[in-house]
């Protein structure tokens, strides 16, 4: 009878074992995007192929996203967060207890011949639905790590579209070096004519060769610049080396500023404020967590025990009950209570924030746009008309070489004047875009046209 009831004991200890590792099992099934640590993710056991000839921004936004190294880690926190959420929702191991009494002792009790042993399995029952609650807790801590991987997504995109604009940007400042220093070698041959005719003094051949080599000097910095904003473009999406020939976009297209009533509307789709709803229910039910902790557990236990003396054995039962006097978990309910309150500050002084970064976004759209406008349209045309002027009064003995000179600065500070401007202007696009975590080009204005920006 005695091996019998070991026997039942530890098979009905092996079942619920087993249960517990066949509910486990069963939830592991269920995600099938999981990989354990010792074994390479998807994106490890190979190689991504690089980018070749021209690039798009669509191109790199979604070389990016799929290769971007902070995305590639936030992948491990979605897992982690999910797992915590797994081990919120199992419950307590069952525990074994075996005890000898009378054991070795003196007399009739000497030896092991009055020993008394107790085999026994005790299982911990929670009591006002703590797992539930805990459950719950994890699940929503867990969907607020896909806001913030939402976050951190359109920060990865903004990102890429900053590096994008500035390689945009730095090809244009190639180009007017380049033109710059046509120019200046034209100019230098020009002037060597008029000293050779004596129109001109030797000296103002002596400038412009001064001026030709300077040229050359901008080339090179242009071109070392450009070599950098490709170098950073690439590293978006984890290269060490950007394999792409250039950058293609329409970087000089740009549009009026959107109303800021208009786009406010729509900060409801930023992930950094819409994350706090679920912060403040996560906290919430971190609270009620809390305060089902106050509430006492159940242990109960069942066993055999044995009597050597009389070769007996007996079934035993037991309860294990906490007496709630001392610790009823005050200090955990009143953590909870704090920061559930803290949440909601948080969440207000993000809105008001945010609120305030998207008007100064907005008013510096609206300042670049006003400048790229009266660049092109008033500034940039007057500037060449004057330098043509000049060039052709020049040719005809009118102006002398230092006129020329400082005209043509003119013309090239403005055109340089105008690249920043452009390229302003987008970075404060794309600052909006991501505050209100969506294009522009969803939203219509007042006469009802489209806002369209530069290609995306």
């Amino acid at each position: 009878m005695y091996r019998a009831t070991i026997i039942v004991f530890f098979l009905a200890a092996g079942l619920i074992g087993g249960c517990a590792r066949s509910e486990a099992v069963r939830r592991s099934a269920l995600r099938p995007d999981e990989h354990p640590a010792s074994e390479p993710m998807p994106w490890q056991t190979h190689d991504e192929p690089q980018p070749t000839g021209v690039i798009t921004l669509h191109e790199a936004a979604a070389l990016a996203l799929a290769g971007h190294p902070r995305l590639r880690v936030f992948a491990f926190e979605m897992q982690a967060a999910d797992a915590r959420t797994l081990q919120a929702g199992l419950r307590a191991n069952p525990e074994l207890g075996v005890e000898v009494e009378s054991l070795a002792g003196r007399g009739e009790r000497s030896g092991i011949d009055a020993a008394e042993t107790t085999i026994q399995l005790g299982q911990l029952i929670e009591l006002g639905g703590k797992r539930d609650k805990r459950l719950r807790a994890a699940s929503l801590a867990e969907e607020l790590t896909e806001w913030d991987y939402e976050s951190q997504r359109l920060d990865v995109l903004k990102e890429v579209a900053d590096a994008f604009v500035a390689v945009l940007a730095a090809q244009e400042r190639v180009s007017l070096a380049e033109q710059l220093g046509r120019l200046a070698r034209q100019a230098e041959a020009a002037v060597a004519q008029r000293v050779e005719a004596g129109r001109d003094s030797p000296v103002q051949s002596l400038r412009a060769g001064v001026l030709s080599s300077q040229s050359r000097i901008e080339i090179r910095k242009a071109t070392s610049a450009l070599a950098t904003a490709r170098l950073r473009l690439a590293a978006t999406w984890g290269a060490t080396e950007a394999a792409f020939e250039a950058a293609a976009g329409d970087f000089h297209a740009v549009e009026p500023a959107p109303p800021l009533n208009e786009v406010s509307d729509a900060l409801a789709a930023n992930p950094d404020l819409a994350r706090w709803a679920v912060e403040q229910r996560q906290r919430r039910a971190a609270l009620d967590l809390e305060k089902a902790r106050a509430k006492v557990d159940v242990t109960v236990a069942a066993g055999v025990q044995r009597y050597e003396e009389t070769d007996d054995a007996a079934f035993v039962v037991g309860l294990a009950l906490p007496i709630p006097i001392l610790d009823r978990n005050q200090g955990g309910i009143a953590e909870a209570t704090a920061n559930l309150a803290k949440a909601r500050q948080e969440s207000e002084a993000a809105r008001v924030e945010t609120l305030a970064a998207l008007s100064a976004a907005v008013n510096a759209l609206a300042s670049a746009y006003d400048e790229v406008r009266v660049l092109q349209s008033e500034v940039l045309p007057q500037a060449e008309q004057a330098f043509e002027a000049v060039q052709q009064g020049y040719r005809e003995g009118k102006f002398d070489y230092l006129y020329v000179v400082d005209t043509q600065r003119t013309l090239f500070e403005t055109k340089a004047q105008h690249i920043d401007a452009v390229e302003a202007y987008h970075r404060a696009r794309r600052d909006v875009e991501r505050l209100i975590g969506q294009p522009l080009e969803t939203f219509k204005r007042a006469d009802g046209a489209n806002v369209k920006g530069t290609e995306r």
